[in-house]
């Protein structure tokens, strides 16, 4: 699993002209998934998430989480964070994996992010036509692949 992480001040998910979801403070996530991934990387990485340190304590200094700060999390899948641009000029999606394994991984990342977190989290919606806006506090843009853990 990739995840692209970024603080936010605000952002939200449009669908059709209509939002779908919104937050304050917090992380607006980006979460590409393949076939590879485990529940072992769904729980170590909703862990590493919930408790990354990108928050300013009083000193203005990141040193608070997502749950320390009270934020909010707008998770959305996309399975261009797979993409491959080593041949040609037109993208390869070939590792981003396929919807029915996606989507109950992305469901099951949405649950175990909401456990981690104590409440619930705002979404996406799995392959819709999505426009996404945020404004990213910081900046704060940070990049987490699950098979990097060392």
């Amino acid at each position: 699993m990739i995840v692209v992480i970024q603080r936010v001040s605000e952002s939200s998910v449009k669908i059709n002209g209509m939002i779908k979801s919104e937050i304050g403070e917090g992380m607006m996530i980006l979460l590409g998934i393949e076939d590879a991934d485990t529940h072992e990387d769904i729980d170590w990485l909703s862990r590493k998430i919930v408790n990354l340190r990108v928050f300013p304590d009083e000193n203005g200094v990141m040193n608070r989480s997502v749950l320390d700060a009270g934020g909010d999390i707008l998770l959305i899948s996309q399975f261009t964070l797979h993409a491959s641009t080593k041949k040609g000029n037109r993208p390869s999606y070939i590792k981003a994996a396929k919807p029915d394994f996606a989507i109950p991984m992305y469901g099951k990342m949405i649950a175990a992010l909401e456990a981690e977190l104590g409440k619930s989290i705002r979404t996406g919606e799995f392959g819709a036509d999505m426009k996404v806006s945020l404004v990213n506090d910081g900046p704060v843009t940070i990049m987490i692949d699950s098979k990097n853990r060392v």
